[in-house]
This record gives structure tokens, C-alpha cells and sequence, in this order.
């Protein structure tokens, strides 16, 4: 039986300019070929715009960007590298990997940037899995000859290999076309309200990593579309942070939400002149309402939004704008212009079920894995493993990963929705969720607090914090203080299945 996409309910983003193909997926019209008739356009428009900016570091023009990744280019095909190979950067973020990542795509080739925080196998098994018949490394030059730039690449080529950080099991290989990158820029443009005649003004930061979606797809693409500058932090230090923001003339800002709450907490923020910055999105990991309300109150003149995706919707599936953001903070917001969603055997009473999305973001399927693509992609609908509700505004709430869920004595508890609540409480700079076996219930609830450095937790404080903020049922009965780090994935996830192996549950604060 076909799938049928959720009703949308409102529409806040511009919807004009879409078509629908014979598979009902819909497509942005107009768009470029390829990236490099997008990159080709932007240079030729913009060629004395700063396009790069390497904190400390370099700083290149459009004109220089163009014709320094078209000697990339031409290196790679001198060193044998022709249309679709494989070009893989295990570079740091900075000016040597956009160059790499841009002329790989003018040699008509595919990136495929590497996770360098993945441990020595895994960085293996991706060079392996993917096929790469060139690596740039950090210390080596990048490769130089004749500028060269392919120039009939079509949308449905493929542009790159984006491997996953799952939490089990070695990496997957998102292979994302030109079509997927282009959707996503389009997306963003539009649900982030961007008037493109200031393209040029544009100043993003990105100081999360560029070899995740976020950073190259949501962030750097983005700008090259308008003739923007970005502005590169090769490693997150807070104060470094704080000083780019103010002395490059960010606008535009776009990470993680532990990344503003560490900036906010800085003693010197309210000091600073943060009144150029008129755009402040945040994704890829639960906020706290309050976080919300912080930010808002550190930059008085953005808008802020929060972001939705993964790896295979090639960054934003959904997004949650600034009129919406205060009190539906626990939401993500919105599908994307282009983008359907869908539950898959929601539950009668909740309605959530798993989360499936469909749009010309989704990526081709997983590199080398035919059997994992079949399981995660189905009539053109991506299996996202989330379970999710979608109200009748069309506002998406994502509750927990499938695999996470907590079955209270026949109550569903998702740990997302009690994380979201506790990282208000007293005493919790970060909080993990998971079930704790029990005879008689087969699951109850237990947290795993990681209190600030200069702070202690009381459970009952916390206790007292949730009454009226969770139903009783969804309250932890157990809790355990941990003081190192909670265990994640190079992606940021949250290593569920280590963690309970390694903690030890103790007595319950409450209830038997």
C-alpha cells in the first residue's frame, strides 16, 4: 500500500517554483547543473567578494577561490583522478579543505570528507569502503596543475560520500548528488528568510565541522550560492569564538546548542557588541526551552530557528522559524518546502510513530551496501529510525531513536522528551536517558547526569523540577552522577548501549 505523505497544515516557507516528478517527489525548479555551475556563477558575479576565511589563517577573494580549486582540479587529473573517483580529505577544517572539496567537484569527481575524529579503523575502513583512489592529508600540498573545471556535469551525478557516525557498527556511505546539494541550499534560503539581493553581505561562522552536512551543506554551500563570506574556526575555543564573532562581522550563525550555551556563559559576553548578528540557528542535538529564551536574550537583533536533518536529507528536512520558536521550542518545526513527511504505525493514542521522509534531498542510498539501502530506503522514502508525532500545524516533534524507546509496564516513555526536561533542572550540564531493567515493570526510567564543573546535583532538586513538567510515570526513578563525559560517537550521538553497560544503577531515589 503506497504511502501517504502528512497533511503540511500551515506553511510558513515560500512554496513557489516546485514541480513533482512521476513518483510524486517533489523538485525545485530552476536550480544549476551541478555545483560547479553554481561555484562558476558566484565567481563570476562576486569575483573581488571575500569568498574564505581561515580564522587567523588565510583570506580569499571569489576570484581566487575559483582559480586556486581549478588548479586543484587540474592536479587531480594529472595525478590520473577522472569523472566520478574518489578524492577523500582527512584535512582540518580551513582554507586547504575547501579548496580540496571544491576542486574535486571541478575534476568532475566525488569528496569524500572524513570524519577525523573517527578512530584509527574506522578513517580505515572508510578509505577502503569507499574506493579512494587519491587522499589529501594534512601536511602534504594539495594537488596543483593546469586550472582545469569540468563543465556538463547533470544533478543526478554523484558529488559526494558523506559517511555516517552510527552507533553500532562501522560507518555507511550517504552518496549525495548534485541535485541533493543544491536542494539543500535551496532549502535553506528559504526557510532561514534569506533575501539573496544581500547575499553578498552575508557573514557566517561555521565552527562546527565541515565534514558534517551542517557545515559544508547548511553552511559553506550556502554562501558560495549567494556571494557570501564564511568564515572558518578551525577548532572551538569559546573566547576564540566570542573574538571572531565581533571582529569578522558575523551575521549569520548556525551550530550546535551546546556551543551557544558555552558562549553565553562566558563573563565577558554581555560586553560584547553581538549587534551585527541577525540570524541564529541551531540543530542537530535536543534544547532546552531556556537555551531558547537565553539566546534570544543574547542577541537581541536575530532571528533564531532550529534545524532538522540527517546525514541522508543532505542537512535540513525541517525547520522551525523564529515566530515559532519560543513556544514550540520542543519542536523542530515545519517540513521543508520540498520535503514530505510521514509516520510509519503511529500509535493510536500518542501518535507517534517512526519518522519517514521523502524529497530530493534524500540521498541516492548507502555506497556499497545494497542490503542497508533496501531497509533504509523504500519507494523513495527514507526510514530515519526516529520516532516522531506531527501535530495539526505540521509541526514535527521527534521523541526518540526507535531503538531507545523506554516500555514502562506498558508505557511508552521516549527518552528524548525527559532529556529535553531535565536539562533545565538544577545541577545538569548534560543528561543521557535509558532504561533500567526491572522484574516486575521490564523497564523503568533512569538518568545519567553529568553535573557543570563548579556544581553539584540533588536528585530531589531535580525531583522537584519535573513535577510539574512530566507526567509521573515519565519521572527517572533512578538516578547516577557521572563525572567524565558521556560516551559518544564522533558525531556528537549519544553511545547508548555502551552507556548501559558501564553504569550501575543503585537504589531507587523513589518508588520501588
Amino acid at each position: 500500500m503506497p504511502i501517504e505523505p502528512h497533511p503540511r497544515g500551515a506553511a510558513p516557507f515560500a512554496a513557489s517554483g516546485i514541480r513533482r516528478d512521476s513518483r510524486g517527489i517533489a523538485h525545485y525548479t530552476g536550480l544549476p547543473a551541478s555545483l560547479v555551475t553554481m561555484f562558476r556563477s558566484t565567481a563570476e558575479r562576486f569575483p573581488d567578494n571575500e569568498a574564505l576565511v581561515e580564522v587567523d589563517g588565510e583570506r580569499l577573494t571569489y576570484r581566487r577561490l575559483w582559480d586556486r580549486a581549478a588548479r586543484v582540479a587540474g592536479g587531480l587529473r594529472a595525478a590520473g583522478i577522472g569523472r566520478g573517483d574518489r578524492v577523500a580529505s582527512l584535512l582540518p577544517a580551513g582554507v586547504g579543505w575547501v579548496l580540496g572539496f571544491l576542486g574535486t567537484q571541478l575534476a568532475g569527481a566525488v569528496a569524500v570528507p572524513v570524519n577525523t575524529r573517527f578512530a584509527a579503523p574506522e578513517i580505515d575502513y572508510v578509505l577502503t569502503d569507499s574506493g579512494a583512489k587519491h587522499v589529501l592529508r594534512p601536511g602534504d600540498p594539495l594537488p596543483d596543475g593546469p586550472a582545469h573545471a569540468v563543465g556538463d556535469l547533470a544533478p543526478e551525478d554523484l558529488a559526494a560520500i558523506f559517511y555516517t557516525s552510527g552507533t553500532t557498527g562501522f560507518p555507511k556511505g550517504a552518496m549525495t548528488t548534485h541535485e541533493n546539494f543544491l536542494s539543500n541550499v535551496e532549502t535553506a534560503l528559504r526557510v532561514m528568510g534569506t533575501d539573496r539581493a544581500d547575499g553578498p553581505a552575508q557573514r557566517n561562522l561555521v565552527s562546527v565541522p565541515l565534514f558534517h552536512v551542517t557545515g559544508c551543506n547548511t553552511q559553506l554551500l550556502v554562501q558560495l550560492a549567494l556571494g557570501g563570506t564564511t568564515v572558518v574556526l578551525p577548532d572551538f575555543q569559546a573566547q576564540r569564538f566570542l573574538r571572531t564573532l565581533v571582529e569578522e562581522r558575523i551575521n549569520t550563525l548556525i551550530t550546535v546548542p551546546a556551543i551557544y550555551a558555552l558562549a553565553l556563559a562566558q563573563p565577558d559576553f554581555a560586553a560584547l557588541d553581538v549587534s551585527a548578528v541577525t540570524q541564529v540557528n541551531y540543530g542537530g542535538a535536543p534544547i532546552a526551552p531556556a537555551l531558547v529564551e537565553r539566546i534570544k536574550a543574547g542577541f537581541p537583533r536575530a532571528r533564531v530557528g532550529n534545524g532538522f536533518g540527517l546525514t541522508e536529507t543532505s542537512s535540513i528536512a525541517t525547520f522551525l522559524p523564529h515566530e515559532w520558536a519560543t513556544e514550540h521550542a520542543d519542536s523542530v518545526g515545519f517540513a521543508a518546502p520540498v520535503v514530505d513527511l510521514a509516520l510509519d504505525a503511529p500509535d493510536p493514542e500518542s501518535g507517534v510513530g517512526e519518522l519517514l521522509i521523502r524529497g530530493p534531498n534524500v540521498v541516492a542510498g548507502y555506497w556499497n551496501k545494497p542490503e542497508a539501502t533496501a531497509k533504509a530506503f523504500a519507494d523513495g522514502w527514507l526510514r530515519t529510525g526516529d520516532l516522531a508525532s506531527i501535530d495539526e500545524h505540521g509541526l514535527v516533534r521527534v521523541v526518540d531513536r526507535a531503538k531507545d524507546m523506554i516500555n514502562r509496564g506498558g508505557e511508552n516513555v521516549y527518552s528524548v522528551e525527559v532529556e529535553n526536561a531535565l536539562a533545565g533542572a538544577p545541577g545538569v550540564a548534560d543528561v543521557a536517558v535509558i532504561g533500567v531493567p526491572d522484574d516486575v515493570m521490564g523497564e523503568k526510567v533512569g538518568a545519567v547526569v553529568v553535573p557543570p564543573p563548579d556544581g553539584e546535583f540533588d536528585p530531589r532538586a531535580a525531583l522537584a523540577y519535573l513535577a510539574d513538567r512530566l507526567a509521573d510515570f515519565k519521572v527517572p526513578q533512578y538516578f547516577v552522577v557521572r563525572a567524565e563525559p558521556l560516551p559518544r560517537n564522533p558525531g556528537g550521538k549519544l553511545l547508548k548501549r555502551r552507556l548501559r553497560e558501564q553504569t550501575e544503577w543503585g537504589n531507587p531515589v523513589w518508588g520501588r
